[in-house]
C-alpha cells in the first residue's frame, strides 16, 4: 500500500467486516474490498491477489461456524467437491499469473450472471428436469463443474460464492442452507490454495492482509451464523440480488 491515510485503514478494517459476512451469507464479499485497495495505489495484479489471501480468514470463520452442518451426513458430498476445488483453484492461480488479465476478465461478468440467474431460477430448473433419481447427488457432474468453478475462483474469486450455490444447488438434493455450509468449505479449499500458491510466487500487500484478515474472520463467523437462520427462499433471493449486482459492477468496470 502506497502511505495509506488513517481513513483508508479503517475503512479496510470495516470493508473487510462486511465482506466476511457477506461472503458467507451470499458470496462476493471480495468485491467490497476490492476497489479500496485499487483506492490505496495497489496496482490491479497485487491488489488482486491481495484481496483473494485476506479472504481466508473470513471463510475459515464461516467454516468453524458451519461445522455442524457439514458434519451431518454431508461426508460423501464433501469428499467428492474437495479434491477437484484444490486443483482447479491451482489451475486459476496458475492463469492468473501467467496470462493477460483480459482474457479472463471478458468472461467474469457473464459468469457471475448466468450462475446468479441460474440459481434464482433453479426451483423451477429442477422441476422441469425432475425424473427417477433427481432427488440424488450427481457426483459426476457435481465433481467436474466444482473444478471448473474452482479455476474460475483460484483467478479472480470475486462471488465465487455465487458460482458454488448455483452448482450445488443444481446438482445436489438438499436445502440452501445445509448447501450454502458446503459452499464455504469449498471457499476455504480454494482461498487455501491460493493462499499458498500467491504467498511464494505473487505481489501480496502483506500490510493490508494485516489489516484486513481479523475483520473477515469475524465477520465470516457472524454472517454464517446469520445466514444458518435465513428461510430457504430469502437466502437463494440474497445471493441472486447481490450476484447480479456484482455481474452489472463488472461490466461496468470492463
Amino acid at each position: 500500500m502506497t502511505d495509506p491515510s488513517v481513513l483508508q485503514i479503517v475503512l479496510l478494517i470495516v470493508l473487510g467486516l462486511l465482506a466476511g459476512a457477506v461472503n458467507a451469507i451470499a458470496g462476493g464479499g471480495s468485491l467490497i474490498v476490492f476497489p479500496v485497495l485499487l483506492a490505496t495505489g495497489l496496482p490491479p495484479l497485487p491488489a488482486n491477489v491481495t484481496n483473494s489471501v485476506a479472504q481466508w480468514p473470513g471463510y475459515a470463520g464461516s467454516t468453524l461456524s458451519a461445522r455442524k452442518d457439514l458434519a451431518d451426513r454431508q461426508g460423501r458430498r464433501i469428499a467428492i467437491t474437495t479434491i477437484p476445488a484444490a486443483l482447479g483453484s491451482a489451475v486459476g492461480c496458475g492463469l492468473l499469473l501467467v496470462l493477460p488479465q483480459s482474457v479472463f476478465d471478458a468472461v467474469v461478468p457473464v459468469l457471475v450472471l448466468l450462475a446468479s440467474l441460474t440459481l434464482g431460477a433453479q426451483p423451477w430448473i429442477k422441476r422441469w428436469t425432475a425424473r427417477e433419481g433427481a432427488e440424488r447427488d450427481r457426483p459426476v457432474g457435481l465433481a467436474v463443474v466444482t473444478f471448473l468453478a474452482a479455476v474460475y475462483g483460484g483467478y479472480f474469486g470475486g462471488a465465487l460464492g455465487v458460482v458454488l450455490i448455483a452448482v450445488l444447488s443444481l446438482l445436489c438434493a438438499d436445502t440452501v442452507k445445509r448447501l450454502n455450509a458446503v459452499k464455504v468449505l469449498l471457499s476455504l479449499v480454494v482461498a487455501t490454495v491460493t493462499v499458498v500458491i500467491f504467498a511464494i510466487f505473487a505481489p501480496v500487500d502483506w500490510f493490508a492482509v494485516l489489516l484486513l484478515a481479523p475483520s473477515t474472520l469475524v465477520g465470516g463467523y457472524l454472517g454464517m451464523a446469520v445466514a444458518q437462520k435465513m428461510p430457504d427462499a430469502v437466502l437463494r433471493w440474497c445471493v441472486v440480488v447481490l450476484g447480479v449486482a456484482v455481474a452489472i459492477y463488472l461490466f461496468l468496470e470492463g
